[in-house]
């Protein structure tokens, strides 16, 4: 059964006598056959498969050894070049070689290279992810899109070699826990603080295989950026995906990024939760996650004080164009602690462009910090600007374990981009309201 949404976007329906959670319909639309029941593991078809060269690389090579001949779909497969960019020694310079031969061998039709940026920013502003789609990625950050009101998820190595080859999958049906976000922020909170918020009330595996839905009071109250950092980090909760319930501000976005025919999913009245609660925005304040994990989130103000040595703005959690912006806001007439690293990286292309068509990386090159081109770089302790033993840093990025960005001694807090650019300034971390 269709319907019409108020957007004037044709709404995937389910018959009334069995309503779903939005992760369930997604489900029941592509379940191999039968009707798909939570805890159940059913075989799916997989609309798109995102790879990038870390896993992309053993995938390549599994394929190889397996000797697949021909992969599903060509065009139902997009691949980039993002972790390491450009190569930074002869191993990866190899990893990438590898890369370019499977694009070349099975003519993927959208391979976005190594000039695209980060996979979980360049591939959602590439169109080919829309709304009802399910979705999987040789990265355990593809939760990412759910924002984009689809199902999407991270698989490994040999889970991502299968769906080359078939085009199906096997997945659990997960539970659903449903949030709804109430309000408005405040002046300096964001997305990555109700993440944060939300990690700390989780805690790291309190979503363990769960479909985290969130909903909207106010469409205008989170903006998709916010929306995107909230999916990227639903990962470090546990759960298996994040879906947003759409409303006119995804419908504005996907006209604007020229993504057309696609179908919204809504969750049906009466849909069975597992839970549901409510987040209470002009409560939430600027947070940080100390170390050693995502979860151990404390306010800014109670950390202020602690000096530190680098500061990371970027990754596919909060480098996009307005988390640019709202850096450059705190930054603004002011000058980068000479004591402190302050990195920055655009996430993507578009978004380098757009940071420099605003003069933003003017500003930041000249208060003093280093602007690079976009790559995971430092996140996942690729390059760029990894941390000797004992540094602390302040990242807008999405892990702090021991290890992470260099020395295992090393100490990673995660914050906003607004705290991250206040330690900057300040050469402690300190709350961006006290800036």
């Amino acid at each position: 059964m269709k319907g019409i949404s108020l957007s004037g976007r044709e709404t995937i329906l389910q018959p009334a006598t069995m309503p779903g959670t939005i992760v369930e319909k997604i489900f029941a639309s592509h379940a191999v056959k039968g009707t798909p029941v939570i805890g159940e593991i059913v075989e799916c078809k997989v609309d798109l498969l995102m790879m990038h060269e870390m896993l992309g690389d053993q995938v390549a090579r599994i394929a190889r050894e397996a000797g697949l001949e021909n992969v599903w779909d060509s065009s139902k497969i997009v691949t980039i070049l993002d972790h390491w960019i450009p190569a930074p020694s002869e191993k990866v310079a190899m990893i990438h070689q590898e890369y370019r031969r499977f694009v070349k061998r099975h003519g993927i039709k959208h391979d976005l290279g190594m000039t695209a940026g980060v996979c979980h920013v360049a591939v959602p502003d590439s169109g080919l992810v829309k709304p009802g789609m399910f979705i999987v990625g040789s990265d355990s950050h593809t939760t990412t899109y759910g924002a984009l009101n689809c199902f999407s998820t991270g698989i490994g190595a040999t889970d991502s070699t299968v769906v080359l080859a078939k085009g199906t999958n096997w997945f659990k049906v997960p539970e659903t826990i449903r949030v709804d976000l109430v309000g408005r922020l405040p002046t300096l909170s964001t997305g990555k603080d109700v993440a944060l918020q939300m990690l700390g009330q989780f805690g790291t595996e309190g979503l363990n295989y769960k479909s985290l839905e969130i909903g909207l009071k106010e469409p205008a109250s989170l903006p998709m950026s916010g929306r995107f950092t909230i999916g990227n980090l639903g990962v470090e909760m546990g759960a298996k995906c994040v879906i947003f319930e759409p409303d006119k501000l995804l419908d504005a976005w996907l006209i604007e990024h020229v993504t057309s025919d696609y179908k919204t999913v809504y969750p049906d009245p009466g849909a069975a939760y597992e839970r549901k609660l409510a987040i209470d925005l002009p409560r939430v304040e600027p947070l940080v996650a100390a170390p050693p994990s995502p979860s151990n989130v404390k306010p800014a103000s109670e950390l202020a004080g602690k000096e530190v040595d680098q500061v990371f703005i970027g990754s596919c959690t909060n480098g996009r164009l307005d988390d640019l912006q709202l850096a450059a806001k705190v930054l603004k007439n002011k000058k980068i602690h000479d004591r402190v690293r302050c990195i920055i990286i655009p996430a993507s292309r578009a978004v380098y462009e757009g940071a420099l068509k605003e003069g933003l990386i003017e500003q930041f090159v000249k208060a003093g910090a280093i602007v690079e081109y976009p790559t995971c770089g430092p996140c996942m302790g690729g390059h760029m600007g990894l941390l000797g033993p004992g540094e602390v840093c302040v990242s807008t990025s999405n892990r702090n374990f021991p290890g992470r960005m260099g020395a295992f001694d090393a100490e990673i807090y995660l914050a906003s981009p607004a705290t991250a650019m206040a330690s900057a300034v300040h050469g402690k971390i300190i709350d961006p309201r006290e800036a």
